[in-house]
C-alpha cells in the first residue's frame, strides 16, 4: 500500500542519514552511479552544500523506516551561461520504501517549486541508465523528455556495457 511520505527541505546537519541512505541505496543493483565504498563523508557533504547554496535538496520520512526514505537534490552550475538550468539531479529512494510513491512526490514538489518560485529555471536536466526501466517511466511520467542516449557509457555490475540516457524537463 502506497503512503505519502513527509517530505521537508533538507538541512546540512542531513548529511550523516543522507549518506546512510545513499550508502544502502548503492548497495542495491541499478540503485545509484557510485558503489557504496563511493558514497564518501567529502561526496555527500560537497552536494549537499552545493544544493543549499544554488539548488533544491528535498529529503522525504515515513513512518516505520529508520533514517531517511528517500532525498532528491539538483544545484545550477556556477557558470552564469547555465545559470538556467538545475542539473546534477540525484534521486535516491531506500529499498524498503520504493514502490510506494515517494520518487513521484519528491518529484512533483521539485517541479513544482521550480515553476512556483524560481521563474529564472527554465531547465531541469537529469541522466539515467538504459535498463533502468522503471526510473525511465516515471522521469516521463512527470514531464520529462529524453534528449538522446551516451552509448557504451555505463559499465554495469555484470561486466557489460549500457547507455546513459540524458533527460530534461523544459518550463512550458
Amino acid at each position: 500500500m502506497k503512503q505519502l511520505a513527509h517530505l521537508r527541505r533538507g538541512r546540512r546537519e542531513d548529511a550523516p542519514a543522507i549518506q546512510l541512505l545513499y550508502q544502502a541505496v548503492a548497495a542495491t543493483p541499478g540503485g545509484i552511479a557510485r558503489s557504496p565504498g563511493e558514497v564518501t563523508s567529502d561526496y555527500v557533504d560537497g552536494f549537499v552544500a552545493r544544493s543549499l547554496q544554488r539548488g533544491i535538496l528535498i529529503v522525504a520520512e515515513v513512518p516505520g523506516l529508520s533514517g531517511l526514505a528517500a532525498e532528491l537534490h539538483a544545484y545550477r552550475s556556477e557558470l552564469s551561461l547555465f545559470a538556467h538550468v538545475l542539473g546534477d539531479l540525484t534521486v535516491a529512494v531506500h529499498p524498503e520504501a520504493q514502490g510506494q510513491g515517494i520518487g513521484r512526490q519528491l518529484f512533483t514538489l521539485l517541479l513544482d517549486e521550480v515553476t512556483r518560485d524560481h521563474p529564472d529555471i527554465t531547465r531541469v536536466e537529469l541522466v539515467t541508465s538504459e535498463s533502468n526501466a522503471r526510473a525511465l517511466h516515471l522521469y516521463e511520467s512527470v514531464g520529462f523528455n529524453r534528449e538522446g542516449r551516451f552509448e557504451g557509457r555505463i559499465r554495469n555490475s555484470s561486466g557489460g556495457v549500457e547507455a546513459d540516457i540524458p533527460m530534461a524537463w523544459y518550463r512550458r
